[in-house]
């Protein structure tokens, strides 16, 4: 009798141990500088695993909700990005410290341009210049530009790739399908938007999708986006132009 009691409990901690790890629950940590172990201020991490976000506070502390085997990547501006997997000591015992290391950066040159806009909706209009290879529209004065692709263009295209499952487009899609799932998540997180629309470096899309930077400008050639758009763009409007050329591609191979 006390062996079956015996081995009633343990059956009993092993289902509660299990059902522990497969809950999310917060979990705290702070970020350091691994050269002088100073506070990070305004690191982002993100869960891999369930696509959202948070932010250091201002004494490098954060706060994200986890399961065990959940994946955190750290990211800051000058920082070598990094991979965290959360353990089982880690949620017992929190407050985890994550050191991260600084990198060089290479300056490149910046074009400073005269600010153009007389403020007039109608004559500024008229001087905002478009691209022949796609729909990419910028305001002389304003940094950044706004691009839709070709419409048409891009459209044929998709449904190319599914007529012909040789196109690279299809491949890519077809391959992939699992990771561009994620793009639904990720637009949705607003700490995971804000942090995309800083950067333009694309190794947090690359580590978010778990595509590589060769598929990202292939999709966005295939789908009509303008090389001078994947050069210059952020990778929050990289994001955006993928995700509507994926919805796009699934919309057509549903119904094809």
């Amino acid at each position: 009798m006390k062996y079956y009691l015996l081995l009633l409990l343990t059956f009993g901690f092993y289902v509660t141990t299990l059902c522990a790890q497969e809950k999310a629950i917060s979990i705290k940590g702070s970020v350091l500088n691994a050269a002088d172990d100073k506070i990070l201020e305004s690191v982002h991490i993100i869960n891999l695993n369930s696509i959202k976000g948070t932010i250091t506070n201002t004494k490098g502390e954060f706060t994200i909700d986890a399961k065990v085997n959940d994946t955190l990547y750290f990211s800051y501006l000058g920082f070598q990005p990094l991979k965290a997997r959360v353990t089982n000591d880690w949620i017992k015992y929190g407050n985890v410290k994550v050191k991260l290391t600084e990198v060089g950066l290479a300056l490149q040159e910046v074009v400073v341009s005269a600010h153009n806009l007389t403020g007039f909706v109608e004559v500024d209009f008229k001087n905002i210049p478009i691209y022949n290879n796609a729909n990419r529209y910028q305001i002389p004065g304003i940094s950044s530009g706004y691009e839709g692709g070709s419409k048409r263009s891009a459209t044929a295209r998709i449904v190319n790739s599914i007529l012909n499952p040789v196109n690279s487009l299809y491949n890519i899609f077809s391959r992939k399908g699992k990771q561009l799932r994620n793009l639904r998540k990720v637009k949705k997180d607003d700490e995971i938007r804000n942090l995309l629309q800083n950067k333009f470096d694309r190794e947090t899309l690359t580590t978010l999708l778990q595509v590589d930077k060769v598929d990202i400008d292939e999709i966005l050639l295939q789908c009509k986006y303008s090389k001078q758009f994947i050069k210059t763009a952020n990778d929050l409007q990289i994001l955006d132009a993928i995700s509507e050329c994926y919805e796009e591609y699934k919309v057509l191979n549903r119904n094809k």
